[in-house]
C-alpha cells in the first residue's frame, strides 16, 4: 500500500495524474527539469523536486534521478505517465529493486510488446490476427529489399522500437525503398536507439483502431471498447473518437476479444490499448483487422474511453497498483453516447506541420460550464505565459467534447475549437476546425490517407475577413478597451470640429504592408475608410458591424504584435519599427538565404559552397523534436555559403546557407 505517488512525467499527463491522485487523498510529488521550473505540474504537486537541466536525456529519461526524487521525498509509487521512461522494463525493474511500486504492467509484459517483430510472432502463436510482413530478425538491405518485393507494394517500413510514427516510412514502388529505408533507420536510431526495422504490407484503405484493455494482478482482464485513431498526418494521431463510427456489435465483440486474449497471452497487468489495423473499404468486417501493435501504457486519446464509460482510468491503474480487482466486470461495462478528441499543437500546418515554438501571450479555452455537464473536457499542461520550447513535444492541450450522438459531440467540439484564443506561436486549430468540417469525415467515412489526398484543402489559406485589419488596428493603437479611469470628457477624444477624426495604423502581415485608416463615428466607434466594417466598443469588448451583420470579437496587443481570432483562426500582425527595418535591410537579409523554420540539430549537410543547385533540391537535414525535416533550395543557383555544420545546435531563424545573388 502506498499513501504517496510521484508521476515521472510532464505537461498535460503530469497534471491528469496528479488530479486523480489528490482527489483519492494521495500526496503528489512532481519532477521537473530546468525548463520546467515553474510548469503546471508543478505547481499542482504537493512536492516538486529538480531531476536536471532542460534536456530530457539529462532529466525526464533518468532513471536513476528520478527513483532518487522518489526516495528523498517519501513517495511508495511512481506513475510514469506516458512518453519518457513509460515503457522502458529496465526502469520498471529499477523501480521495483528500489522497493517502490510501478503503476503500470510488469517488464515482462513490456519486453514482450516492446519490439514489434517480436510482438507480432507473439501474437501469432497466440491466435491474434497479424498483418502480412516480414518481422525477422535479418537487417541486411538488400534482402529487406526481396521481402518487400515477396510481400507486394505498397509496404510500410517501421522501426521495430517504434511509436507515433517515428521510424515509419510508406514506399509506394520498389524505386524509392533504399531511401525510405535509409530514413527510417535514421529517425529509429535518433528516437528510440535502435535501427532495426520491420516490413508489412500496407492497407489500402486502412482504419486505425484500438481497443483499451485493462487487467488486474487476479487474473481479470477486460476492454473497455475501441476508439478509431484514423484521422493521422504522418503517422501521428491528430482527432481520436470513441466508439468507432460504423463499428457492428460483432466486429466490436471479435476485436475485443482479440484484445483480451493478446492482453492473456503477456501477463498484463494494468492499462494497455491492442492496436489494430482494419480494412474499411468494405466496411467493418471479422475477417479484415489485424494486430499492429500494443502500447503498454496510458494512451493519449484515454479521456474519450473515460467520456463513453463515465469511469476514471487513472483511478483504475492506482487501484490495480495497490493490488485491488477491476472495479467492473465485462458484463458491467456499456457505452454512453459518443466522445471527440482534438490534440491542439504549436505547429504551422501550411508548412509542412513545422514544430513551432514561443510564449504563449494568450491562451483562453471556452468556459466548461457553458456547457452540458461532462460535455467538455480541456486536458492541458501549460497556461498563458508559459513558454512552447524546442526540448519536448509542443502539445498545448487537448480539447474533448463528448455528446448523445457523433453529430452532436463533433459540433460541440468545433464550437469549442472556434473558441478558443491562442497568441504568441502559430497553431493547428484553424486545420482541426477544417478536419471537424470535412464531409468525408462528418459522414463516418475514415482511414488514415484521410488528411494525406486532402492536405491541400485542410490546409489552404483562406482569405482574411475584412474585419480584421480593422480589430488588428484599434488594438495596435490601444483602443481595443476602455482606458482605466475613463470619465466623460474622454469620450470627446479625437473630436474635431469640422470632420471625423482619422487615425491610421501600419501593420505587417506574412510579409505584405498594411496601412489601416479609421474614422471615428463618435465615442468608442470607429469605421475603416471606404468599407462597410465599422468596431464599436463596450464595457463588453468589441463589437464588430458588416452591413446588417453584427457580432463579437477579440483581438489582443502583446509586445510588437498583434492577434485577432476569428471563427477558430489566428491572424498575427506585426507592428512595424521604422529602426529594424532599416537595419534589416542595410544587413542585406533577402529570399536567397534558408533559415532554420525551428529550434534543431543539423543532422545532415548536403551542399557545399560552389554546388550547383536546382529548385527543390534536397540542401540540409534538420533534426527537431525527434522528427526530421529536410530543408530545400528555394530555387535554382549556386551555394554561396554554409553558415552551420552538421552536428550544430541552431534557433529558429538562423541562416544554414545563402545562394548566390541572381543577376541583376
Amino acid at each position: 500500500m502506498f499513501d504517496k505517488i510521484l508521476v515521472a512525467n510532464r505537461g498535460e499527463i503530469a497534471a491528469r495524474v496528479i488530479s486523480t491522485a489528490r482527489r483519492m487523498g494521495l500526496g503528489t510529488v512532481a519532477v521537473y527539469s530546468d525548463a520546467d521550473a515553474d510548469a503546471v505540474h508543478v505547481r499542482m504537486a504537493d512536492e516538486a523536486v529538480r531531476i536536471g537541466p532542460a534536456p530530457a536525456g539529462e532529466s525526464y529519461l533518468k532513471p536513476a534521478a528520478i527513483i532518487e526524487a522518489a526516495r528523498a521525498s517519501g513517495a511508495g509509487a511512481i506513475h510514469p505517465g506516458y512518453g519518457f521512461l513509460s515503457e522502458n522494463p529496465e526502469f520498471v525493474e529499477a523501480v521495483e529493486a528500489a522497493g517502490l511500486v510501478f503503476i503500470g504492467p510488469p517488464a515482462s509484459a513490456i519486453r514482450a510488446m516492446g519490439l514489434k517483430d517480436a510482438a507480432k510472432t507473439r501474437m501469432q502463436e497466440a491466435g491474434v490476427p497479424v498483418v502480412p510482413g516480414y518481422h525477422g530478425a535479418g537487417q541486411d538491405a538488400s534482402m529487406l529489399a526481396e521481402e518487400a518485393g515477396r510481400i507486394g507494394y505498397p509496404v510500410l517500413i517501421k522501426a521495430r522500437a517504434g511509436g507515433g510514427g517515428k521510424g515509419m516510412r510508406l514506399v509506394e514502388r520498389a524505386a524509392d525503398f533504399a531511401d525510405a529505408l535509409t530514413g527510417a533507420r535514421a529517425e529509429g536510431e535518433a528516437s528510440f536507439g535502435d535501427a532495426a526495422v520491420l516490413v508489412e504490407k500496407y492497407v489500402t484503405a486502412p482504419r486505425h483502431v484500438e481497443i483499451q484493455v485493462f487487467a488486474d494482478s487476479h487474473g481479470n482482464v477486460v476492454h473497455l471498447f475501441e476508439r478509431d485513431c484514423s484521422l493521422q498526418r504522418r503517422h501521428q494521431k491528430v482527432i481520436e473518437e470513441a466508439p468507432a463510427p460504423g463499428m457492428p456489435e460483432r466486429v466490436r465483440a471479435a476485436m475485443g476479444a482479440a484484445a483480451v486474449e493478446a492482453a492473456r497471452a503477456i501477463g498484463y497487468v494494468g492499462a494497455g490499448t491492442i492496436e489494430f489495423i482494419a480494412d474499411g473499404s468494405e466496411g467493418l468486417r471479422e475477417d479484415g483487422f489485424w494486430f499492429m501493435e500494443m502500447n503498454t501504457r496510458l494512451q493519449v486519446e484515454h479521456p474519450v474511453t473515460e467520456a463513453i464509460t463515465g469511469l476514471d482510468l487513472v483511478e483504475w491503474q492506482i487501484r490495480v497498483a495497490r493490488g485491488e480487482t477491476l472495479p467492473l466486470t465485462q458484463e458491467d461495462l456499456r457505452i454512453d453516447g459518443h466522445a471527440v478528441e482534438a490534440r491542439l499543437y504549436a505547429e504551422d500546418a501550411e508548412r509542412g506541420f513545422l514544430p513551432a515554438t514561443g510564449r504563449l501571450e494568450r491562451l483562453r479555452f471556452p468556459d466548461a460550464a457553458c456547457f452540458k455537464r461532462g460535455a467538455l473536457r480541456v486536458d492541458a499542461g501549460v497556461t498563458e505565459g508559459d513558454a512552447i520550447t524546442p526540448h519536448y513535444d509542443p502539445m498545448i492541450a487537448k480539447v474533448i467534447a463528448h455528446g448523445a450522438t457523433r453529430q452532436e459531440a463533433m459540433t460541440r467540439l468545433l464550437g469549442a475549437l472556434e473558441a478558443t484564443q491562442v497568441g504568441g506561436t502559430v497553431t493547428n486549430l484553424g486545420f482541426l476546425a477544417a478536419l471537424l468540417r470535412h464531409e468525408g469525415f462528418a459522414a463516418g467515412e475514415v482511414d488514415t490517407g484521410l488528411i494525406g489526398r486532402d492536405l491541400d484543402t485542410l490546409t489552404a489559406k483562406l482569405a482574411m475577413p475584412d474585419h480584421v485589419p480593422v480589430l488588428a488596428a484599434l488594438a495596435a493603437a490601444g483602443l481595443d478597451h476602455p482606458p482605466a479611469g475613463e470619465g466623460p470628457w474622454d469620450t470627446l477624444r479625437g473630436f474635431r470640429n469640422w470632420g471625423a477624426s482619422e487615425i491610421h495604423v501600419s501593420l505587417e502581415h506574412e510579409g505584405e504592408t498594411l496601412d489601416v485608416a479609421l474614422l471615428r463615428d463618435g465615442p468608442g466607434s470607429w469605421h475603416r475608410e471606404g468599407t462597410e466594417t465599422g468596431v464599436s466598443r463596450d464595457t463588453k469588448g468589441l463589437e464588430v458591424t458588416v452591413a446588417d451583420h453584427r457580432f463579437r470579437a477579440e483581438a489582443a496587443r502583446h509586445g510588437q504584435a498583434v492577434t485577432v481570432w476569428d471563427a477558430g483562426r489566428a491572424f498575427t500582425f506585426a507592428i512595424p519599427d521604422p529602426l529594424s527595418a532599416a537595419e534589416a535591410e542595410a544587413a542585406g537579409a533577402g529570399g536567397d538565404a534558408i533559415a532554420a523554420p525551428m529550434p534543431g540539430l543539423v543532422k545532415r549537410m548536403r551542399a557545399e559552397a560552389g554546388q550547383k543547385v536546382e529548385k527543390g533540391q534536397p540542401l540540409a537535414i534538420l533534426e527537431a523534436m525527434k522528427m526530421e525535416h529536410t530543408l530545400t533550395a528555394p530555387r535554382d543557383g549556386v551555394v554561396a555559403e554554409v553558415l552551420a555544420r552538421e552536428g550544430s545546435r541552431v534557433s529558429d531563424g538562423d541562416l544554414l546557407l545563402t545562394l548566390e545573388a541572381q543577376d541583376g
